[in-house]
């Protein structure tokens, strides 16, 4: 298990370091094992880790694809990503991590939404296009793996537990 959080103001105002790192205080329970965020202008996401298939350093997250346009923070495993990391080997991608999340990140690179239907497991995650200034959230078809969204006025929030919108100080408690 691991925990993912989200900030996206559609007034443009840059998201509060502080306040995401509350976000992701809130739900450190889901991943005891390292916490990261990522933050560009008016987008911030956050991530707490559970290691369990690559654990070293290079299964940090939020992690950047290879061409630096994609960040993903992502809660999951996908059954069928040593075939997936194959087919994407083959196509020219390449690896700096044994984790699932990298095969995730590089099929949305080359698939684009069309990787979701390609992922047999059970996954959350948040993609940010940083070109197309684009968020993608997604899970898996069952839902086994949380992921809450809640927009409110001026801003987007996602996460994989609701009390951590209760951090952000726009949340209305109502």
């Amino acid at each position: 298990m691991c925990g993912i959080v989200g900030v996206l103001n559609f007034d443009n105002e840059p998201v509060s370091s502080v306040v995401l790192r509350n976000m992701s205080d809130i739900i450190k329970h889901r991943g005891p094992d390292g916490e990261g965020q990522w933050l560009e202008d008016n987008f911030g996401i956050g991530h707490r880790r559970l290691a369990i298939i690559d654990l070293t350093p290079a299964g940090h997250q939020p992690m950047m694809s290879t061409n630096n346009r994609y960040v993903i923070s992502y809660n999951g495993e996908v059954y069928n990503y040593l075939e997936l990391r194959a087919e994407l080997e083959a196509k020219g991608h390449w690896f700096h991590s044994q984790t699932d999340t990298e095969v995730v990140l590089n099929a949305f690179c080359e698939w684009g939404d069309g990787a979701l239907s390609r992922l047999n497991g059970m996954f959350a995650f948040a993609i940010w296009d940083r070109m197309e200034k684009r968020l993608t959230l997604a899970r898996d078809r069952y839902g086994i793996k949380p992921l809450y969204i809640h927009k409110q006025k001026n801003c987007l929030m996602f996460a994989s537990e609701i009390k951590a919108f209760y951090q952000h100080p726009g949340m209305e408690k109502k």
